[in-house]
């Protein structure tokens, strides 16, 4: 036992001996690196004078006797880490202040940054009628033109099955000649003025829009009054539109892209009338009479469901008034369209559609589940979502390892032609999912691709995946409101590209002549019942992040039904029951 006490007794004084050298051995060093510093700036104190005496001798007259100034005061000792901070310092003014040879204007005006616009956008005004009619208008009087429109809230989906179509056949007649003004001298009055007037109709909306010169702007109030609510509805003019509405659906037909989309909304909402297609069914359009317009007018096309909107150089006051003298003979319905969805509601149905064409060279598929509606609190974090699945085609710019790690998959093992994600939302419900063009020896691998990067946001998101979506969300919308609605087919690419797309755009129209405050305007007013400033919006778009992601995926992704669409060589295609099971992981 003395033996134990006796090594432990030595091994702790070993320890405190060793402990002791090493405080001194560091000491020591210290010590040393002290006397360093001292001998290095006593070598300063030396040299330094001599110097300054040089330089005074120098530029003096020799006439004229310097004297000596008194010598200063030896500087203290300056540690290691004070002359870093020094050196960091000037760094950092340079840094604040570089030199104007580096800069290409040399103003001392600062730069606009890109959201400065966005914040200072012009107030929007919006007054409600007694009616119940709205007006918004967002004013800019350094414009020369403006744009002018009613939006309506009444589309393909508040049609019967015996009545579907009437919508856009209604949108086709309303140019056809009213009870003032004959088709040609209203084609006249819109030439002779040098606007432009158009319309177009979706699933939920119909819009009559004018863009002319300032000058023009009640003239072309005047001629969307006439319009909406004097129309004559000749029976020949409607015979012959009949004629034009058919070969119009035999254009769409070989648009492949839109009769995909319309066999999803089919089978996705099968029963509902949100299935049902814009154009409607030829029987329809074959049998559809004036008393069918008259009726959808009377009933749809009431006030408080209508938003006329006005921006560019226009004033508030006087598009109030010229409104109050115009619209008078508008129905006071106080009937909503929300009210009329909640009659009728949307119910998604998982289920498929495939047609099978082995004439055409490639296949094409859309995989949807149900989305989030326009008032949901989870629609941006689902728009951030579409940016992190993105886009690629096979004939555009860039490489293969550009965009999201889907658009990566896709492209490295070249399984597509193209795709791209979608997000499309209604009033009550949405469609989100993916649509892809393949070769059909590739359909097997894209499948896979498709639901793996899909449902991995329900598992694994990195923050370096949500920051990029989300730039590119907000790139997007400033886009949007500094340049506003790109071409048409620039939007297949974009992040809220088919809300818009489904926005209808089904003509063909020149997007570019859309003035796009008047299309926020509206758009926020029928869906939100307000404004949502472009701050707003982005705010909420910086919001999400990765766990926002995984708790919106587990919603609306995990272990979910979904729709699918599919056309052309199929046959590679995996059944409905593959993809279901690819929806959930076997792991935590």
């Amino acid at each position: 036992m003395s033996d134990i006490v006796t090594i432990f007794t030595l091994s702790s004084v070993f320890g405190f001996v060793t402990e002791a050298l090493a405080r001194y051995t560091r000491r020591a060093m210290a010590f040393k690196h002290l006397l360093t510093l001292a001998r290095r700036s006593q070598h300063r104190r030396s040299v330094l004078p001599s110097a300054n005496h040089t330089v005074r001798s120098s530029s003096s007259s020799p006439a004229v006797a310097t004297p000596s100034s008194p010598p200063s005061p030896p500087p203290p000792n300056v540690m290691i880490y004070d002359r870093l901070a020094e050196a960091v310092k000037s760094k950092l003014k340079q840094l604040e202040n570089p030199e104007p040879r580096f800069l290409k204007y040399g103003s001392p005006r600062p730069t606009l940054s890109d959201h400065t616009r966005i914040l200072s956008a012009p107030e929007t005004r919006i007054t409600t009628l007694p009616n119940g009619l709205r007006v918004a208008t967002e004013s800019n009087l350094d414009a020369k033109t403006a744009t002018v429109g009613v939006w309506i809230d009444a589309g393909s989906r508040f049609e019967t099955e015996e009545t579907n179509g009437t919508a856009h056949f209604l949108e086709h007649m309303i140019f056809k000649g009213t009870e003032r003004r004959t088709a040609r001298e209203l084609e006249e009055e819109i030439e002779n003025m040098g606007g432009h007037l158009n319309a177009y109709t979706s699933r939920e909306q119909t819009t009559y829009y004018a863009k002319v010169a300032d000058k023009h702007v009640p003239k072309a109030l005047d001629i969307l009054s006439d319009i909406l609510q004097n129309s004559k509805f000749d029976e020949n003019r409607i015979s012959r539109e009949r004629d034009v509405i058919l070969r119009e659906m035999e254009e769409v037909e070989g648009q492949t892209e839109e009769v995909i989309f319309d066999h999803l909304h089919a089978t996705a909402f099968q029963y509902t009338p949100l299935g049902r297609t814009i154009l409607g069914p030829a029987q329809n359009i074959k049998t559809i009479t004036k008393d069918h317009l008259q009726n959808y007018i009377q009933t749809h096309y009431t006030a408080p469901r209508m938003v006329i909107a006005a921006s560019g150089a226009i004033k508030h006051e006087e598009i109030v008034e010229q409104v109050k003298k115009l619209f008078t003979k508008l129905s006071a319905d106080p009937t909503t369209a929300s009210q009329l969805v909640a009659k009728e509601p949307a119910i998604f149905t998982g289920s498929e559609v495939r047609m099978i064409d082995d004439d055409i060279p490639l296949a094409q598929f859309a995989v949807a589940f149900e989305g989030a509606s326009w008032t949901d609190p989870d629609s941006v974090s689902l728009m951030v979502m579409q940016a992190m699945l993105g886009s690629w085609n096979k004939t555009a710019g860039g490489g293969k390892h550009m965009g999201s790690e889907l658009a990566q998959r896709v492209g490295i093992n070249e399984v597509a032609e193209s795709m791209m994600a979608f997000n499309t939302n209604y009033k009550d419900t949405g469609l989100f999912g993916v649509y892809a063009v393949a070769k059909p020896d590739c359909l097997d691998d894209l499948a896979y691709a498709i639901m793996y990067e899909t449902t991995k946001l329900a598992y694994r998101v990195s923050e370096d995946d949500v920051t990029r979506a989300r730039n590119q969300a907000v790139m997007w919308f400033c886009n949007l409101c500094l340049d506003g609605l790109p071409h048409a087919g620039k939007l297949k690419c974009r992040p809220a590209a088919t809300a818009i797309k489904e926005y209808g755009f089904r003509e063909n129209m020149s997007i570019q002549l859309l003035h796009i405050s008047k299309f926020v305007i509206c758009l926020a007013l029928l869906t939100y019942g307000r404004r949502i400033p472009f701050a707003e919006l982005l705010a909420r778009i910086d919001a999400v992040d990765a766990s926002t992601i995984k708790r919106v995926a587990n919603r609306f992704i995990y272990d979910k039904d979904i729709a699918i669409a599919a056309m052309g060589p199929i046959q590679g295609l995996p059944d409905y029951n593959w993809f279901r099971r690819r929806t959930y992981w076997n792991r935590y």
